[in-house]
């Protein structure tokens, strides 16, 4: 009679009810169709586009920190030795005094813009912008890594050129308010942050964005009250630098170290930044809702 030869190690018939037990109750290797793995926020995700791109923005911080403050310093070293003699004051203390708070939390705002504005627009030029849509990361989170990484780099260039102007002889920046400093700057760069994602989502190519920088982010800026107090300025000039956010950014952080800014009164300064709160409240909705739409990254 022929026997079946069965390998070793092999048990031939059904397995066990206790192994056929343990087979049905094992958890599936895959999860249904359409059900979510990753419930409430990606935290790993979220970090990883935030190291992405702060490590881009820093393996060239020559170009991206360091040029900068010069730049900003030689702003300083021009306005100062052209309007700074004789023992010029302004709001009570030396003019260069005056313009180097203006001076920082410009810088701040323009690399705050230049970082996030470069984003999705080299992914899109470059046909890399699927890297970003693919991971699962919502639009909530694709904004908030990549806003993070820009007041990351508004950051790290207001310290390098704070830093450079204590070096200017004439400079001095006392604290005042450190609420007002930290409030105002920050406000700031997440108000060019978002304003320049919203132009990485908007742009085709560099010269859009090249576009926005010069004909809009420049001319706010420097006529942002940077250089000068609005008093000084026709009422017709006072009520259009009234209407520019940049100036409440500008003369609220600039606050923090004087105690003293041409937005009035210290209620008037509690209002501006109340109200810059609010506006990046708004903007910040408006850029997620066209994120979230996909105009213009997913056509």
């Amino acid at each position: 009679m022929a026997h079946e030869f069965t390998p070793p190690g092999l048990v031939s018939g059904p397995p066990p009810a206790d192994d056929a037990a343990k087979d049905i109750a094992k958890p599936r290797a895959f999860p249904e169709r359409g059900v979510p793995v990753i419930t409430g926020v990606n935290r790993v995700g979220l970090l990883a586009l935030y190291m992405k791109e702060v490590r881009r923005f820093l393996k060239v911080q020559t170009q991206t920190i360091w040029a900068p403050a010069v730049t900003t310093l030689l702003f300083l070293v021009i306005f100062t030795v052209a309007l700074g003699r004789g023992g010029r004051e302004v709001l009570g203390v030396g003019f260069a005094s005056f313009v180097a708070p203006g001076l920082i939390v410009m810088g701040m705002m323009q690399n705050a813009f230049a970082n996030s504005s470069f984003s999705l627009l080299s992914g899109k030029i470059q046909g890399t912008i699927i890297d970003l849509l693919m991971p699962p990361l919502s639009p909530g989170e694709l904004m908030a890594g990549i806003v993070a990484a820009a007041v990351t780099r508004a950051v790290a260039v207001g310290c390098t050129v704070a830093l450079a102007m204590l070096l200017w002889p004439g400079v001095t920046l006392g604290i005042e308010h450190g609420w007002a400093i930290a409030w105002f700057g920050l406000m700031g760069a997440v108000l060019l942050a978002l304003l320049g994602l919203a132009t990485s989502i908007w742009a085709e190519k560099f010269d859009h964005n090249a576009a926005i920088t010069n004909f809009v982010i420049a001319p706010l800026s420097l006529l942002s009250g940077t250089f000068y107090v609005i008093d000084n300025l026709a009422p017709i000039f006072q009520a259009v630098s009234r209407a520019n956010p940049f100036f409440y950014v500008i003369s609220g952080f600039r606050y923090g170290f004087l105690g003293e800014s041409d937005i009035g009164s210290d209620a008037a300064v509690l209002a501006a930044a109340a109200g810059l709160g609010v506006l990046n409240i708004a903007v910040a909705i408006a850029v997620y809702l066209v994120l979230r739409s996909g105009w213009k990254l997913k056509s």
